[in-house]
């Protein structure tokens, strides 16, 4: 006679609620992951279909008792989201966060989410929401001491973290200017057809440490893409590597700029970007601490469902 394991008994729901999508674990006492849930019902779908029905929908999906406690971090918390969690000043203590969490009013669970940061700095302000749970996940890899952290994305945030403290932090549009400049630009015409950037290529590596190296030739590199695809044979897949490579090594060379020299650097990233990454850093002469970057969320609202209820 055999029978069946028991289900673990459940301790909170964590959800990584971004622009365009939902992620939902159900957690158990033990800290396992007890079910999971994804969608693209991010903060644009669900305000027009409503929050509070998002997460309902999902949590009778898993199955998970009435009134469980519900920890969430990302767009939710915007002011186009469910409810403004608002921000924490820079320098902050990542320890601080889970107490500036927001509780939703007006629901029987207890259902909060998690504050963003802000850097009010007049010549360099800035702000990220959900990158802050993922950093309060990633600390415990990391240590104390003097950390660059590097969270790459359509805007990448670039945190300079000390003994468990945001001192500051810089987002680059590197993504975005990306699209924009191969979508909308004459570079277009050199780049027609070419296929994924490999952090492989020789033309990505070489771009990278050129900027690394002479970052105010950043506008004069761009326009060798068009230029070499016209007079020296750079094929289509070299010119969009080169493009890719020139902007992510801008990148690179401005946090570098921002801390001293031999600051160990830490990239939390997940999937296809964390490979081009690694091979930017590499190209730079940099060998990252890499944490995967779902892990790190988890581990995140894990610790603030830990601060919040005592689990």
């Amino acid at each position: 006679m055999t029978g069946t394991t028991p289900r673990p008994e459940p301790a909170y729901v964590a959800v990584d609620w971004g622009t365009s999508s939902f992620r939902l674990w159900l957690v158990g006492r033990d800290g396992g992951v007890i079910a999971e849930r994804r969608s693209g019902e991010g903060m644009t779908s669900a305000a027009r279909s409503g929050f509070a029905a998002v997460l309902a929908s999902h949590l009778t999906a898993i199955s998970a008792p009435a009134g469980l406690p519900v920890l969430i971090c990302g767009m939710a918390g915007a002011r186009q989201g469910w409810i403004e969690a608002g921000y924490l000043d820079t320098p902050a203590a990542l320890a601080d966060i889970p107490a500036a969490a927001v509780r939703i009013p007006g629901v029987e669970a207890d259902i909060r989410i998690l504050p963003g940061l802000a850097q009010r700095d007049a010549m360099a302000p800035d702000v990220m929401r959900g990158e802050e749970t993922q950093l309060l996940g990633a600390a415990g890899a990391l240590g104390g001491g003097d950390h660059l952290v590097c969270m790459p994305g359509t805007h990448s945030k670039w945190v300079r973290l000390s003994g468990g403290r945001v001192e500051g932090f810089s987002s680059f549009m590197t993504g975005e200017l990306f699209e924009a400049i191969a979508g909308h630009t004459i570079l277009s015409h050199a780049i027609a057809d070419a296929g994924a950037v490999s952090g492989d290529n020789a033309a990505f590596r070489a771009a990278v440490a050129r900027m690394v190296e002479r970052p105010a030739l950043a506008t004069s590199q761009l326009f060798s893409v068009r230029a070499g695809s016209l007079i020296a044979g750079l094929s289509p897949d070299d010119a969009k590597a080169r493009l890719s490579g020139t902007l992510i090594g801008l990148e690179i060379a401005g946090a570098l700029s921002l801390v001293a020299e031999g600051t160990p650097v830490a990239l939390v990233v997940s999937g296809g970007l964390g490979v081009l990454y690694t091979a930017a850093l590499a190209a730079a002469g940099i060998a990252p601490t890499l944490i995967d970057a779902d892990t790190a969320v988890r581990n995140g609202l894990a610790a603030g469902a830990r601060a919040l209820w005592s689990l």
